[in-house]
């Protein structure tokens, strides 16, 4: 009998974030599948789990992944992990999910901490719309990427790092509307977490005024109605 995978969410910051579900899910699995072991590694000391891992991350050969479902195959249940957050949001999981689909396997999300859906919590904006770019290109494409958010008329949604906050909120204070607001969450639970919200100038002068290291979430509000 075939055993099952787990797509098991993690912490972004906050490990009071992990939730019981996911604790009994890495305690239980026969083996954890992860980007990078050293992450994961300290993940499980910090609750006293001690499970074999293995690696599949974005350079990882189709070999590997065809090891992992062979092992669930033969009635394992395994567990993947990210670095941090909801496994397939801008990470290799969706490589094992595709496979393991093609399988025939059994699939279980065990939901948790995302920082998309952290940001949209707070974010104050109407989002029964919205557009999710991911990361932002660092340089093709770039700024014609902005002139279409700005065009977009639902809220767009993207991540940027510290290296490129400052730019990028520069670029949206040149090509949206003066009025039109924008959400900034920095290092989302974690203990320097912050929240902007405003016109992009405003929000440019409070990062100014704080700080721009971090990781960033940042929403894109609805074009305004006229």
């Amino acid at each position: 009998m075939s055993g099952k995978l787990f797509m098991v969410a993690t912490p972004i910051g906050n490990l009071q974030d992990m939730s019981q579900r996911g604790l009994d899910t890495l305690r239980n699995c026969d083996l954890i599948v992860c980007e990078d072991t050293r992450v994961t590694s300290k993940l499980l000391t910090s609750y006293g789990i001690s499970k074999p891992l293995a690696i599949v991350h974005e350079h990882t050969q189709p070999a590997s992944v065809e090891k992992t479902i062979r092992r669930i195959h033969e009635g394992e249940n395994v567990a993947y992990v990210c670095d941090a957050g909801t496994p397939n949001m801008n990470d290799p999981g969706g490589k094992l999910v595709e496979a393991a689909y093609e399988a025939g396997l059994t699939i279980v999300p065990i939901p948790g901490a995302s920082a998309l859906t952290a940001a949209i919590s707070v974010c104050g904006f109407d989002l029964q719309e919205f557009h999710y770019l991911g990361f932002i290109p660092h340089k093709k494409g770039r700024q014609t990427l902005f002139k279409q958010i700005a065009e977009n008329k639902i809220s767009s949604i993207f991540l940027e790092s510290t290296h490129r906050i400052d730019k990028t909120i520069d670029s949206l204070s040149t090509e949206l509307e003066e009025n039109r607001l924008v959400f900034v969450g920095r290092e989302l639970t974690k203990m320097h977490e912050t929240l902007y919200r405003g016109t992009a100038k405003e929000v440019a002068v409070r990062l100014k005024n704080t700080s721009t290291k971090g990781e960033f979430v940042i929403i894109v509000g609805p074009k305004p109605k006229r």
